[in-house]
């Protein structure tokens, strides 16, 4: 059983960066697709970005291209969401889920963290 905490989330302003970490336990991340999500107020849950375990390939929603990178440290069993450029829009609570395969679908990730708030103030 894969154990996924997330930190890191705050609030800033507009145009703040902000590192989102994700520590999993009960599983190495090396063997996993690894995403973040993000549910904004009122809207559902939606794919952020993801780093493939084999092969080191990142996805990303359009929305972040350029602004956010997703990284992994498989010796500390850890996984980044580094977000620059912050806008209101990226008010969310973001989650780290893990899979074997890569999914845009949400309902398809076995093992999610708790979620941390990310807020940015125009």
């Amino acid at each position: 059983q894969v154990q996924l905490v997330e930190s890191g989330g705050g609030s800033v302003q507009t145009g703040a960066s902000l590192m989102l970490s994700c520590a999993a336990s009960g599983g190495t991340v090396s063997n996993y697709t690894m995403s973040w999500f993000r549910r904004a107020p009122g809207k559902e849950r939606q794919f952020v970005a993801s780093s493939i375990g084999i092969g080191g390939a990142t996805y990303y929603t359009n929305s972040v291209k350029g602004r956010f990178t997703i990284s992994r440290d498989n010796d500390k069993n850890t996984v980044y969401l580094q977000m620059n450029s912050l806008k209101p829009e990226d008010t969310a609570v973001y989650y780290c889920a893990a899979n074997p395969r890569f999914y845009y679908d949400q309902s398809q990730y076995d093992y999610w963290g708790q979620g941390t708030q990310v807020t940015v103030s125009p």
